[in-house]
């Protein structure tokens, strides 16, 4: 039952940032609360709501001692990227130990997940030694009750629901504080040799209660300051212009994509800094530039092949 305690060797801990969620908040908690495997701990970091968050959390937290919630001072407005990393490492902070836990989960509370989400990741990460990170699928409705795919890469485990072996966390030194972090800390994991998976089936596909790329400003905004991310991890721009060019094909069509070149542009002739570690921008690049000859899904399996030797059947 969920609130039995975890085997053993399936203990995970997930930590939650959080602000202002209450339209959503419920969805996710009942949702976590009906895992078939559910956490040894579940930390809920509050950064600074304002709305009804608080109560509804501490009405859950009453009733699961596997639920605590760790308040934070109200900084006056969302922050995206840096803010979110903030709060995740203050809720790392107040948790036990990394190595009292076999798995680590940032997940976000704007998300409805099947049953048996996290206990399918748990078997797919025992299944494969080198797997370092994975997740399910995001998926949106439309105003209209249309069900539509973020459509994110096959490549990397998702922002809202990052799901760690705690080993390759502690490897990559955990998450960079800025934009683009969730899909740096992939690269990371792969130029060590770990492997990062998403899968689109139906038993941990994710309901995206607030769709991917919108921005409290505005989903042009979101786009926009996606274009920045991409800037700042590195990207090489050949592949990033291809990138935008197909993210116009997908809602919000056309706008989205054009947002996000402008993003990546202007960034760059402001000359703004980009993320210091030079040799992981070269091996992302790399990367990118093979899959633009070849797919990323053959450029994939090359580098995962070439990085194979630094993680085996051994690896903790």
């Amino acid at each position: 039952m969920p609130d039995t305690a975890p085997p053993a060797s399936r203990r995970y801990l997930l930590v939650s940032p959080c602000r202002n969620e209450a339209a959503y908040l419920r969805r996710t908690l009942d949702a976590v609360v009906a895992q078939t495997e559910r956490p040894e701990l579940w930390i809920v970091v509050d950064d600074g709501s304002t709305d009804e968050t608080p109560a509804i959390l501490a009405d859950y937290a009453a009733r699961h001692e596997w639920i605590r919630v760790v308040p934070k001072p109200d900084r006056g407005h969302r922050a995206v990227g840096p803010g979110v990393i903030e709060a995740f490492e203050a809720g790392l902070a107040a948790a036990p130990p990394l190595d009292g836990f076999d798995y680590l989960c940032k997940l976000d509370l704007d998300l409805d997940l099947p049953p048996a989400y996290f206990a399918t990741l748990m078997d797919r990460l025992e299944a494969d030694p080198r797997l370092g990170t994975c997740s399910g699928k995001p998926w949106y409705r439309t105003a209209s009750g249309a069900w539509i795919s973020e459509k994110c890469g096959d490549e990397a485990s998702v922002g809202m629901t990052k799901f760690y072996r705690t080993s390759c966390f502690r490897e990559i030194g955990g998450f960079v504080r800025e934009v683009n972090w969730d899909s740096i800390d992939c690269h990371k994991a792969r130029q060590l040799g770990w492997t990062a998976r998403s899968w689109d089936d139906p038993e941990i596909r994710i309901e995206h209660l607030r769709p991917m790329g919108s921005s409290q400003r505005g989903i042009v905004s979101g786009r926009r300051r996606a274009g920045y991310a991409q800037y700042f991890m590195g990207t090489d721009p050949l592949y990033f212009t291809a990138t935008a060019l197909y993210r116009m094909t997908r809602p919000p069509y056309v706008i989205g994509g054009l947002a996000m070149l402008w993003g990546y542009g202007e960034s760059w002739l402001a000359g703004k800094p980009r993320q210091k570690d030079a040799a992981l921008i070269a091996f992302i690049r790399r990367y990118q530039r093979r899959a633009l000859t070849v797919g990323k899904r053959r450029a994939l399996e090359e580098v995962e092949a070439r990085q194979a030797g630094l993680q085996g059947p051994g690896t903790p």
